[in-house]
């Protein structure tokens, strides 16, 4: 498994690509040029991108108007400052008035770190759920970030795509593919199932390897749909699989994890099942990398999570 370059990066080099051959593409940025990765795109295509300054309301309805226009606008900011300050104007202008424009939230979840809360991003996912008209994609490595972008610049529907700030690893086999609303299985396995999204994915896959050495089956699916969702890989893992843990870099509140129970829950199936993500409360200070490791998003506390789980249910 080999390190590759962080998702922003893989999303701004995907972005320019697809510019050098479509005059359509714009990128729309709220002084976050620079970390978005996009200071190479500015320079090689200046007349394909817009600056509004640190105006992320004005951000959302530029790029509505320029979407109207038959523009492919890619409105890249900051998602905690993107899904909280212009949260009407994507619910009104994008989804309601079927705009579409892709919304890129840049240094989401915790990977602004040791700014705290105020620059975390873990309310995103539960917030944009809840507004109908919005496809929401959290890609966990550089193949499923390059997919996403493709697709984005091809779908004529309101897109919301979710990146970190870290290299990530190569996870996926040559020939995978991507589509929208269904979830990659990385892994086979029978004991425990790891459904994760975004940037824990990877620790979730560490700590099946881990899980294995003493005998426990793990699958690890990378559940990069958020919305559409892929409700059939889970009902089959449900029903395959002895449990279920579900991770993700977002509050437990409204995100993959109460997703996935809350199907789980209607259909009538049962199956131990544990969600790992931020919990609620103040959140803790550090760097990406000490936060998860402080809530148990690593190979270590996934590992324990995975033992007591099974153990819990008398599965071990």
């Amino acid at each position: 498994m080999n390190l590759g370059i962080p998702n922003l990066v893989a999303f701004a080099e995907t972005l320019e690509a697809l510019a050098e051959k479509d005059h359509k593409i714009i990128a729309v940025t709220s002084d976050s040029r620079g970390s978005g990765k996009l200071v190479p795109f500015g320079k090689k295509y200046p007349n394909q991108i817009v600056e509004v300054g640190i105006a992320e309301q004005n951000l959302v309805g530029m790029a509505t108007g320029l979407a109207s226009t038959g523009k492919k606008v890619f409105a890249v900011s900051p998602s905690c400052f993107l899904t909280a300050r212009s949260l009407e104007q994507i619910k009104n202008d994008v989804c309601y008035s079927n705009n579409p424009v892709n919304l890129i939230g840049i240094s989401a979840g915790v990977s602004y770190g040791a700014l705290g809360t105020t620059h975390h991003s873990i309310h995103d996912l539960a917030v944009l759920r809840a507004i109908n008209n919005l496809n929401i994609i959290v890609p966990a490595d550089n193949f499923e970030t390059r997919e996403a972008i493709k697709l984005a610049a091809e779908l004529e529907e309101p897109v919301f795509i979710r990146f970190g700030k870290r290299a990530m690893y190569d996870l996926h086999a040559e020939d995978a593919t991507f589509e929208l609303g269904k979830g990659i299985q990385l892994k086979e396995g029978k004991d425990i199932a790891f459904i994760a999204t975004g940037e824990t994915v990877y620790p979730a896959y560490q700590a099946a390897q881990l899980l294995e050495k003493q005998g426990i089956s793990c699958r690890v699916i990378s559940m990069h749909s958020i919305k559409p969702f892929d409700e059939a890989l889970l009902l089959e893992t449900a029903k395959s699989c002895s449990a279920i843990i579900t991770v993700e870099e977002h509050f437990v509140n409204g995100g993959l994890g109460e997703l996935c129970a809350g199907i789980l829950m209607q259909k009538g199936i049962s199956v131990p099942f544990k969600i790992v993500g931020i919990p609620d409360e103040y959140t803790v200070t550090g760097s990406q990398l000490e936060i998860f490791q402080h809530y148990g998003i690593s190979a270590e506390g996934l590992f324990e999570v995975g033992n007591e789980l099974l153990e819990n249910n008398n599965l071990a």
